[in-house]
C-alpha cells in the first residue's frame, strides 16, 4: 500500500530569506558607513573646536555610533 505525505514548511521561502539577508547586510554596511565617516571627521576636528562643540574626544565613539543607529 502506498503512503502519501504531504510536509509544507509554512514561512518564507528560500529566495525571500535570501533577499532578507541581504538587505541585513546592506543596512549592516550603510551603517558602518556612517559610523566610520562620523567617527574620521571628528577625529580630524582640534581639542579646541571639540571643546566648542561641548565634546571631548572620548565621546566620539558614541557619537558615531549613534549617527550609525539612527540610520
Amino acid at each position: 500500500m502506498a503512503h502519501i505525505t504531504d510536509i509544507r514548511v509554512h514561512g518564507p521561502s528560500l529566495s525571500e530569506r535570501f533577499a532578507t539577508l541581504r538587505e541585513a547586510l546592506a543596512l549592516r554596511a550603510a551603517k558602518r558607513k556612517v559610523y566610520r565617516t562620523t567617527y574620521d571627521e571628528l577625529s580630524r576636528v582640534s581639542d579646541r573646536d571639540l571643546a566648542d562643540m561641548g565634546i571631548h574626544r572620548s565621546m566620539i565613539p558614541g557619537i558615531a555610533q549613534q549617527a550609525a543607529e539612527e540610520l
